[in-house]
């Protein structure tokens, strides 16, 4: 527990006291408070509102608007508008949520969903949102190298170049020309992303010039017509003659409808989903502004802020262009020809400057942007080795090993050649990461965390919900496999995540979102509505030292049968005489351990004056509501001196010894926290009579009882008790459910007797007792005359069958035992050597090559004189005998009803 003068704030960038360190362990301020080769130096305009205006241009602004117009009609065209700003407007209320919430660090969208929902989801959306960036610069190169060969390039039916149109075309051509537009990007974000910071606002005055040329020239050029022709791969061309009316009710009138063709750049036929995908491909950069917060100022200000107001502008710029271009081109026009701004424009080259602009613009925002993922995943180390170069940087901080990785992948994207052949990927990859933000979101509302309290207040679990149901819906309108595809990958990198588990301290928000159900349903769980028929063991196991008691742990979560397991320790001491409390700290060890054995545990520890007193508030206070113990469980006392069980399993011995897990516990420190076991000479801190009591205290709270002798002599398994032991031998689990202390007494149908065979059945149905053979031993005196031991066997028969307990019954004679019982003194609770020595021969003659024994435990004595000879009588019982599990029930637990 953190004292009061620790910093308030341990992680993320600033510090509520000026000096500590982010996440990642690079200091944000110094101690003077002056910056330490700070690179925030981006506001809100040039920041966030520049790069979203000119992502959300890019290319499909000015070489695919006509498009859509001309394929999908006004109507459908403004649906898909429509359509594609609504599902971002519902993950933009998310992402200004998330980033208001907290400090933001490079990374953008990855961090906020990392740091929102944890490693495994955080890494694995943050590598889809990754590819979906490199696909996206992959489609704004080749936009642009579409729009320079429109204008350069060479008719593929002329032999001869004119005029300006020189360059040679065709597929690899494309492909030549796309890698050297994505080198000049390159250089430019390896000199570094000032340089575009600086240029990104020129390229929007440009960008905006072209636009307002376009808007005013339908009030200065006249109707014309044109000639375009098309060469298709079979050699065969086809010139069409569209017209330009200039604004006309007819022209708007036939562009109202849909009307699906093929396209002349793919020779595919068109549909909604097809075009859709195309046009959403101009609502992939809402986050370029969150993708730059590593150089923001002041990034929970910046990105709302500058987002909404470009998305906005974004919007009235495309509605203005759609009833533009459906007022004034006829649809031959808009169909065939991309370029049909430059056509119909006051002065061409300046719709042209403007296309190469923002396509340059774009592809290199595609680019800093994922190279910022990249960087900041590496700085995580989520995914190991592949990754761990990309986290190198120059002097200035520039992450060139990660450009040079996204230069490399956006160049394999541009073998596609076409930019509506990839349009459907980048829209998918998107639409996926969008989806994550608006889950992010909602997790954080859902689990109710008093630390979410966003500045940011206009959204709701709603809008999120919403947000993801449209996201999802959209990715399998606009392709099925592209979206199927890319959710096994994101289910593939999440499975290799938490394969991995990295190590972070971000916190978990599954961990919120359990908390939260889990208190409604313990709520639920009521009590007093609890059943016998549904009764299953809860078990308190006292731990005095793992190193002794490991194989007994893992038995015991063999037992559990999905109820409750709680390993319990009791630490002496009195707080009124230590400075602080010396259990908490112990908590992270303990769970380390119950993560090496693999068996699923809580765990619970308390500082008390004696064991018996730390037992006794265990026993009351472990669980919650309904899921309280009902089973206390013991290891047996007596006078051998334990075993090392880490010295035995190799999970405790080998390995790697220099990495702790993901909460700094490494093998060393865990072997060094636990004391060794006993030997001869450590003195015993628990006296008979207290452990007498303790057995005694449990069954008057109404609690069952169980003592485990010789389970050390199980095999080592971290995982769990393996019950094959080799070849074809099958292990058994023998039951004896009487009192074999007192044979006069002897009766098979009371609580105790029940609880044997109950919990020898919840035993047998665990995996890996499943195999084992039940076998109940019913002891009877053979000599006697009246044959009546027969209906008690019959009986038996009967109950099991009633009990539905599939066992093999084995009869045992014990006349001479129960002859030696009578004969021996009167005097209570006295039985004799002679006696005891008898009933443990008779146990190992019949239980010999059993796996665990079950045995009846006889009530403890209630004088506190008398605890040492109860526990040498059990010792002579259990003498040799292998591991054996006496057990006193008091808890009514077998149904014969439906």
């Amino acid at each position: 527990m953190a004292n009061e003068h620790s910093p308030l704030l341990v992680h993320g960038v600033y510090s509520m006291m000026g000096d500590a360190e982010d996440s990642r362990g690079v200091s944000a301020v110094t101690g003077e408070g002056s910056p330490k080769s700070n690179p925030r130096k981006l506001n809100t305009f040039f920041g966030v509102m520049v790069p979203t205006i000119l992502s959300m241009f890019s290319i499909v602004l000015f070489l695919r608007t006509g498009f859509v117009v001309g394929q999908a009609g006004l109507l459908h065209g403004l649906l898909m508008l429509f359509v594609a700003y609504f599902i971002i407007s519902l993950t933009i209320l998310s992402i200004c949520a998330i980033s208001t919430n907290g400090a933001v660090e490079g990374g953008g969208a990855y961090f906020m969903i990392s740091r929102s929902l944890g490693p495994e989801f955080g890494g694995s959306i943050g590598l889809m949102f990754y590819l979906a960036k490199v696909c996206a610069c992959g489609v704004y190169v080749l936009g642009l190298v579409e729009a320079i060969l429109d204008v350069f390039g060479k008719d593929p039916g002329s032999a001869v170049s004119q005029g300006l149109h020189v360059l040679p075309q065709g597929y690899w051509y494309t492909v030549l020309y796309s890698s050297v537009v994505l080198l000049l990007c390159l250089v430019v974000c390896l000199v570094g992303a000032h340089i575009y910071a600086k240029a990104s606002f020129i390229i929007l005055v440009v960008v905006t010039v072209s636009l307002i040329s376009i808007i005013i020239s339908p009030l200065i050029i006249s109707p014309q017509r044109f000639n375009i022709t098309h060469t298709y791969d079979n050699n065969h061309s086809v010139t069409v003659n569209p017209s330009y009316t200039g604004f006309n009710g007819t022209t708007l009138k036939n562009n109202l409808g849909p009307r699906y063709s093929l396209d002349y750049s793919t020779n595919t036929m068109m549909s909604f989903a097809t075009v859709f995908a195309v046009m959403f491909t101009s609502c992939t950069g809402i986050m370029a502004g969150a993708n730059m917060s590593g150089e923001l100022k002041d990034p929970s200000e910046s990105i709302p802020k500058g987002t909404i107001i470009a998305v906005s502008y974004t919007f009235t710029v495309y509605l203005l262009l759609f009833l533009l271009l459906s007022s004034t081109c006829d649809r031959l026009l808009l169909i065939n020809d991309y370029a049909v701004f430059q056509r119909v424009n006051v002065w061409p080259p300046l719709v042209t400057i403007g296309v190469y602009c923002a396509s340059l613009s774009a592809a290199m925002c595609s680019m800093i942007g994922a190279s910022r993922i990249l960087h900041a995943l590496a700085l995580d180390k989520l995914f190991g080795l592949p990754l761990a170069p990309a986290a190198v940087t120059s002097s200035s901080g520039n992450p060139w090993v990660s450009v040079l990785y996204t230069w490399g992948l956006v160049q394999c994207t541009l073998f596609a050649g076409q930019l509506n052949v990839i349009a459907g990927i980048v829209t998918v990859f998107y639409l996926l990461a969008y989806a994550a933000v608006d889950l992010a979101c909602l997790a954080l509302e859902w689990a109710s965390a008093p630390n979410f309290r966003p500045t940011f207040q206009f959204f709701s679990w709603h809008t999120c919900l919403l947000g993801i149901v449209s996201c999802v819906v959209m990715m399998f309108v606009i392709n099925p496999v592209y979206s199927s595809a890319s959710i096994v990958l994101l289910l593939l990198l999440l499975l290799i995540l938490h394969y991995r588990s990295p190590t972070s301290s971000w916190g978990y928000i599954s961990q919120a979102l359990i908390f939260h159900q889990v208190r409604k349903y313990l709520l639920m769980l009521d009590s007093r509505k609890d059943h016998v028929k549904f009764w299953r063991p809860q078990v308190l196991l006292m731990v005095a030292n793992p190193r002794s008691s490991c194989q007994l742990i893992c038995f015991v979560n063999q037992l559990k049968k999905g109820g409750l397991f709680v390993l319990g320790h009791v630490q002496i001491g009195d707080l009124d005489m230590l400075p602080s409390d010396p259990v908490q700290p112990q908590y992270n060890f303990w769970l380390s351990l119950v993560d090496k054995l693999g068996v699923k545990a809580f765990v619970d520890l308390t500082l008390s004056p004696s064991v018996r007193q730390g037992t006794q508030h265990l026993l009351r206070i472990t669980g919650l509501g309904g899921m309280k113990p009902n089973t206390l469980v013991l290891g047996f006392y007596d006078n051998c001196y334990p075993e090392d069980y880490f010295l035995q399993d190799p999970v405790f011995c080998e390995g790697d010894r220099g990495e702790g897990d993901n909460f700094g516990v490494d093998l060393p420190s865990l072997q060094a926290h636990f004391p060794l076991v006993r030997h001869a000479e450590s003195p015993r801190t628990l006296q008979p009579e207290e452990y007498v009591s303790i057995i005694l205290d449990a069954i008057k709270m109404g609690k069952n009882v169980c003592l485990a002798r010789y389970f050390f002599q199980l095999p080592p398994d971290s995982k769990g008790v393996t019950c094959i032991r080799g070849n074809d031998s099958v292990d058994t689990i023998d039951v004896w459910p009487t009192n074999l202390l007192s044979p006069d007494s002897a009766s098979y149908a009371d609580v105790c007797s029940l609880f044997l065979l109950q919990m020898a059945c919840v035993l047998n149905m665990a995996s890996r007792w499943r195999r084992a053979r039940l076998r109940i031993f019913v002891c009877v005196e053979s000599e006697s005359g009246d044959q009546g031991w027969l209906a008690k066997e019959e009986q038996f028969r009967e109950l099991l069958g009633k009990l539905r307990i599939r066992a093999s019954i084995k009869i045992v004679a014990w006349d001479n035992v129960a002859r030696m019982f009578r004969e021996q003194s009167s005097e209570r609770q006295k039985v004799s050597e002679d006696f005891l020595c008898a009933v443990n021969a008779l146990l190992k003659e019949h239980s010999s090559t059993a796996a665990v024994r079950f045995l009846y435990l006889p009530h403890p004595p209630s004088s506190s004189e008398q605890s040492q000879q109860y526990l040498t009588q059990l010792d002579a019982l259990t003498r040799d005998l292998g591991p054996a599990l006496l057990i006193h029930g008091v808890t009514p637990v077998t149904c014969t009803e439906l």
